[in-house]
């Protein structure tokens, strides 16, 4: 599994935050009672991602009113193709054969992040 730091490019220590990260597009294609029945297992899995440092973001997408679409989106971080396309292939879903994906290298040159973490009151924002 990849260190929990981004990677950086050579060549892009000018342009931009110069993370190196993998966009993951991931679309159902099984029926949805049948990915319904994975959800425990799949949630677990993307839990177990995230903890490990793995996962920069992840969700479903949906229509501008809202409506899912059976599609969602994973960012990455990982070392090489090889390995961004075995941590996408390690989904519970993919390996029951009731999603596809499609794997992007994603520089991200441009963007803006701030949590803020209140103590007191245990709790966070991202803004």
């Amino acid at each position: 599994m990849p260190e929990t730091h981004p990677t950086k490019n050579p060549g892009d220590a000018d342009r931009g935050a110069g993370l190196s990260l993998w966009l993951v597009i991931f679309e159902n294609t099984g029926a949805p009672d049948e990915v319904r029945r994975m959800r425990d297992a799949f949630r677990a899995h993307q839990v177990d991602l995230e903890r490990r440092g793995v996962i920069f973001g992840a969700g479903p997408l949906a229509e501008p009113d809202g409506k899912r679409v059976g599609r969602g989106m994973t960012v990455l971080r990982a070392e090489s193709a090889e390995q961004a396309l075995r941590i996408a292939g390690s989904d519970p879903l993919v390996r029951a054969g009731l999603r596809k994906f499609d794997l992007y290298r994603w520089h991200m040159g441009e963007g803006h992040l701030k949590v803020v973490m209140n103590f007191s009151g245990r709790d966070c924002r991202i803004e």
